[in-house]
């Protein structure tokens, strides 16, 4: 079984977790079975952008990073306290876990400024929500990262995207570095995706 860390931050996005949960949720029971999603985080109830409190399945520090073959992190709102979590000395450390391990590492939207806080865009190719009024690019570019204007960018194991409408295709795009090309075709068009 591939086991994915949903590792998930005060102030996070539901629709950008929910495409992990269903994208290989889908594959756990429709696609080649190979996946499953542990949704982790720092608190025993964390409130989503919108108002509504999840409960993680698991607390940060009651798993062992070794178990997992990948991670995924949702982005969210500054407004909703998302940064506390996101750029805590705990969540950098889960990240550069799993860089050094070369492990697929998959953020969409604001998340990838986790990992340009952690250090490891550094001169890497990278985006972030990329909308002609905001100021997130600009401190993603001052981490060092190689700002690419394109809705996703893959750079060996870790992908990054430019807004929420991109989710399902990260989602998609882990599957495959996951599962396979053929796998990844299964599960889209039996949730409907052409």
């Amino acid at each position: 079984m591939t086991k994915v860390l949903l590792l998930l931050a005060n102030g996070f996005e539901a629709v950008e977790a929910s495409v992990f949960t269903d994208v290989l949720g889908w594959n756990k029971w429709e696609g080649d079975g190979s996946t499953e999603v542990v949704t982790v985080g720092l608190h025993p109830q964390l409130q989503c952008t919108w108002n509504f409190n999840v409960v993680p399945e698991r607390l940060l520090h009651e798993v062992s990073l070794e178990e997992f073959d990948a991670l995924a992190i949702p982005g969210g709102f500054e407004e909703a306290g998302f940064y506390t979590d996101a750029f805590s000395q705990e969540f950098q450390e889960v990240v550069h876990y799993f860089d050094e391990h070369k492990k697929p590492i998959a953020t969409i939207c604001v998340a990838s400024l986790i990992l340009g806080h952690s250090g490891i865009l550094q001169n890497q190719r990278a985006t972030t929500y990329n909308h002609s009024t905001s100021k997130r690019l600009a401190q993603l570019q001052s981490y060092g990262a190689d700002i690419v204007n394109e809705r996703i960018v893959q750079n060996e194991h870790i992908i990054t995207s430019s807004n929420p409408g991109t989710a399902f295709e990260v989602a998609f795009s882990l599957l495959e570095k996951l599962t396979s090309i053929d796998n990844t075709r299964k599960v889209k068009d039996l949730m409907g995706f052409k």
